[in-house]
């Protein structure tokens, strides 16, 4: 059997139950080394085979899991954030499908949420923003026709961009199609884990930090006026005067 586990944003505590205890079981783990936290490692059990996969191709991962398979042994591919996200595991899961192996997926905490819990955010306020737009910018991986951070900015709904902050300039000129100058801006480094950083400015100045700070990896931008509402619209959830079925 192979598990899928979201590994949390980073610190090691924000892996979820079920995440925590197929890590104890584990034969093989074979986790994203240059993202997932290592002390995430602690929970494997003496003898589990631990394989890195940052050093590995899509079909070297596959050979451990068809050769763990045949020795009836039990594996985690543990992936940063939650899989679903930026993961890269449908073309594995198609593999396993072919090979007729099992598999599941258990969620985990991705690094946009990680984000808001670190600047005490909430991304969907009334009267400021309902929706939230998770992107990345287009580089080496392409993006479809009609998804470029430019057409989404005129949305002028809360954003969350992964994989951007080595390309911070022409992301902020792309925003910039839609949302103003003085749109606050934050960006976070490592979100949840101990070394964590937080630079926040509007998209005039936000590029200008993220260099001074030689911020250049593993870090999310998120974009929108959530970050600074003034005033808005308390939600209707817990006023006296609604009536729902829902609270």
């Amino acid at each position: 059997m192979i598990h899928f586990v979201g590994a949390g944003s980073g610190a090691v505590d924000l892996i979820t139950i079920r995440g925590a205890e197929l890590l104890k079981e584990a034969d093989v783990i074979i986790y994203a080394g240059s993202l997932v936290n290592p002390d995430l490692l602690n929970y494997a059990k003496e003898s589990c085979e631990i394989y890195d996969s940052a050093k590995m191709t899509l079909d070297e991962v596959l050979e451990v899991m068809f050769d763990a398979e045949k020795e009836n042994k039990m594996t985690v591919r543990l992936h940063t954030g939650d899989s679903s996200i930026y993961g890269a595991i449908r073309e594995q899961m198609d593999r396993l499908d072919e090979e007729e192996i099992s598999y599941d997926v258990c969620p985990g905490v991705s690094s946009f949420c990680g984000a808001a819990a670190s600047l005490k955010a909430e991304y969907t306020l009334p009267d400021v923003s309902q929706s939230v737009i998770i992107t990345r910018p287009e580089g080496r991986t392409p993006k479809p026709a009609g998804e470029s951070i430019a057409s989404f900015s005129k949305h002028h709904a809360t954003m969350c961009i992964f994989l951007g902050i080595s390309m911070i300039d022409k992301v902020v000129d792309e925003l910039l199609e839609g949302y103003t100058e003085d749109t606050p801006v934050a960006v976070v480094k490592k979100a949840t884990w101990p070394d964590q950083e937080i630079i926040r400015g509007t998209l005039k100045d936000i590029a200008g930090k993220v260099k001074d700070a030689n911020i250049t990896k593993t870090a999310m931008i998120v974009v929108g006026d959530v970050l600074d509402p003034g005033d808005f619209t308390p939600s209707k959830l817990y006023d006296a005067n609604f009536k729902h079925e829902y609270r």
